[in-house]
């Protein structure tokens, strides 16, 4: 690095800064160290800036699946933060078991990842807490307040309900949500995501019952076919709702193809209404109408308590809910923004 400052005629601190971003240098600056670095063949010795700072500069990511809209949209905007953050990334199927998850932090352990950024489905609280003493993390997701660590969530209740006065606002009564069991058969089914879904679905009865909506509910999966099987459920009970909330927008996706397969028009015979405004709910035909957390902030908080982690690991725990909106689009009966524009967002 001395080196490369005596060639560009800069500071060595200078270099450093170039090269880490931790602090701003002007832009034909950045330019000069880049070009020396490039002409003499300048390479981090990762090796040594670890055993002098006792830090790798990698952080780990780790959920339950990449094969969904929404964590892989988050795996990709958590890469991209921490890259700009100036720390590499390795990223993690959890497969949402509770192995997968023990796995995940004894590999950040081994690995001597600077810490780690886990949506947890499987671990008890006092695991994550045992865990959490041996490399900094930060919890994503809807699992009991975690007091004894850093947590980000999202406004599942909040937002299921704003969901579900949309319907109740368009004179909807007959109501379902899909991603729960049969409200009689509450209890008898294992949620992989179940705080999440059961927290929705709180809100959803919450609402639609002070409103006096007839409830009913449909569990089949996660997937877009689980969608697709509830919508045959719906189909062949006597009555079909008019109006359904999806826990997720990836059933939604599912129901409703799943109401089109059954001569069902959504959202002329039935409006639906995801969560999460995945980037395909604009794109969808309908339109998905969604309920839509603040996806930056979220991101922004778990990078923040994350750094704020590993530079004072005693830290005061904070547990951060990131605000929402709902955006109504085509199947809620609203026009939806055009693709490519800002967020018609609306409640």
């Amino acid at each position: 690095m001395r080196d490369v400052a005596a060639e560009a005629g800069v500071s060595a601190m200078t270099v450093s800064n170039a090269l880490t971003g931790r602090r701003p240098v002007s832009e034909p600056t950045r330019r000069l160290v880049m070009e020396t670095v490039e002409r003499l063949g300048y390479q981090v010795n990762v090796a040594a800036r670890s055993l002098r700072q006792g830090r790798t500069g990698v952080v780990g990511i780790a959920v339950p699946t990449l094969d969904s809209h929404y964590y892989s949209q988050l795996s990709h905007r958590l890469v991209r933060a921490f890259s700009q953050a100036g720390l590499a990334t390795v990223v993690e199927e959890t497969h949402a078991s509770r192995e997968g998850e023990i796995a995940a932090f004894r590999d950040s352990r081994l690995n001597a990842y600077d810490g780690l950024v886990i949506a947890a489905l499987g671990l008890t609280e006092r695991e994550i807490d045992a865990f959490s003493r041996e490399v900094p993390v930060v919890v994503l997701g809807e699992q009991e307040l975690h007091r004894t660590v850093d947590h980000v969530s999202m406004p599942n209740v909040d937002g299921a309900e704003a969901a579900t006065r949309v319907l109740l606002d368009h004179g909807r009564r007959r109501l379902a949500v899909v991603g729960f069991p049969r409200l009689e058969d509450v209890g008898a089914v294992h949620l992989p995501e179940g705080a999440a879904f059961s927290l929705r679905t709180e809100g959803f009865l919450r609402v639609a019952r002070a409103a006096g909506a007839e409830v009913s509910s449909s569990y089949a999966g996660v997937t877009q076919a689980a969608g697709w099987q509830c919508a045959q459920d719906l189909l062949a009970r006597p009555e079909l709702p008019d109006g359904v909330f999806c826990v997720t927008d990836t059933l939604a996706f599912g129901v409703v193809r799943g109401l089109a397969d059954g001569g069902v028009r959504v959202p002329e015979d039935v409006l639906v209404i995801g969560f999460d405004d995945v980037e395909d709910a604009r794109f969808h035909i309908p339109s998905l109408s969604s309920v839509a957390p603040d996806h930056d902030a979220l991101v922004q908080e778990a990078v923040r308590l994350l750094q704020r982690r590993i530079q004072d690991p005693s830290a005061t725990p904070q547990d951060v809910t990131v605000p929402f909106t709902v955006v109504e689009r085509e199947s809620t009966l609203g026009r939806g923004p055009v693709p490519g524009g800002g967020p018609g967002a609306a409640g």
